[in-house]
């Protein structure tokens, strides 16, 4: 974000918060229970922390103007971050440890409904505390 002028952040802030809205509720409509939004810890955000049945998921939103883009913006670093973030709110959360957890993408672009990529990707068991 360096170089950008304060107006040009603030709308992509903007536009990041109407994209965790419209996929919170892509959500709900498909079933899920929106347990957390903006979901901060020392570790990291979770964007969307939600439950359908003996599943959760851990939500990471993007939004861009090509879809194609969003997964070369999600990279090994914020994986991390993410997974650390999710341990830090089962942690908090012990009696929901037991239920299946994954971690998926959802993505945003102009005039388009969200896309929700289930499973995303995997931690890397050898560093994270999952």
């Amino acid at each position: 974000m360096r170089g950008r002028s304060l107006a040009a952040r603030r709308a992509a802030y903007e536009r990041g918060l109407a994209a965790e809205r419209l996929c919170a509720l892509r959500l709900r409509l498909m079933g899920w229970r929106i347990l957390a939004r903006r979901y901060a810890t020392p570790a990291g955000e979770i964007d969307i922390v939600a439950r359908r049945g003996a599943l959760i998921a851990f939500v990471e939103v993007k939004h861009r103007k090509q879809r194609e883009d969003v997964f070369e913006a999600i990279t090994a670093h914020q994986r991390r971050r993410i997974e650390n973030a999710a341990s830090i709110f089962l942690s908090r959360h012990p009696n929901w440890r037991k239920l299946s957890l994954r971690f998926d993408l959802m993505v945003v672009s102009p005039w388009q409904w969200p896309s929700h990529l289930p499973d995303a990707w995997r931690p890397d068991r050898s560093g994270a505390v999952l």
